[in-house]
């Protein structure tokens, strides 16, 4: 990063299903620069995550601390379960000079427009909700209804993708391009930015 140029807050969002861990994780792999902040969540565990990396799986009463001692960028409750950013993750990133990537539910992202609102909103979208369904299924995480409240909540979610600077198709099978798309936006954003600071 060149030295006139400001690390970014960068928050990717979409609906449930839409893949945003699987571009994450993807994202990580290839090495991007970047540093991925790592949600504190009061939700079981499932099987092949990995407690610090995946998530923070915390109880009710230490997530509640964490809320009280204002350690939290912000936090909600999705399908019955607490979800919150550690707000030092952010702080310690930026003030080291490293572009922050924040994934957060699409409720959580209008929080983060209100505290942040120069923060970098990228939306990450399935080209088909069948494609969104499909994901869904293959979790085998929810029951049929807890799995039709996602996929109710997830079309009611899409119609904010217009709120958000950049719009990602994650389409099945190409995760790569959705990876180095984002990648792509955070760099061009970074330096335009940079450059409006300069003129």
């Amino acid at each position: 990063m060149a030295p006139s140029e400001k690390p970014l807050v960068v928050v990717l969002s979409g609906p449930s299903g839409v893949g945003k861990d699987a571009v994450l994780s993807r994202m990580k792999q290839l090495e991007a620069p970047y540093h991925f902040t790592v949600t504190a969540t009061t939700r079981t565990i499932r099987p092949g995550e990995t407690d610090g990396v995946d998530y923070i799986f915390v109880s009710k009463e230490t997530f509640s601390r964490m809320a009280d001692a204002e350690g939290l960028l912000e936090s909600a409750n999705v399908y019955g379960n607490m979800y919150g950013i550690p707000r030092h993750q952010v702080t310690k990133a930026l003030e080291a000079g490293q572009d922050v990537v924040v994934k957060i539910d699409v409720q959580g992202a209008a929080t983060i427009r209100e505290i942040l609102p120069d923060a970098l909103f990228i939306f990450l979208a399935a080209p088909e909700m069948s494609d969104v369904a499909s994901r869904l299924k293959r979790r085998m995480t929810e029951s049929p209804d807890a799995l039709q409240r996602r996929l109710d909540t997830a079309l009611k979610e899409m119609e904010e993708a217009p709120r958000f600077d950049f719009i990602v198709l994650n389409r099945e099978g190409r995760i790569d391009d959705a990876a180095r798309e984002i990648g792509s936006i955070i760099d061009r954003e970074r330096i335009s930015r940079g450059e409006n600071l300069r003129s």
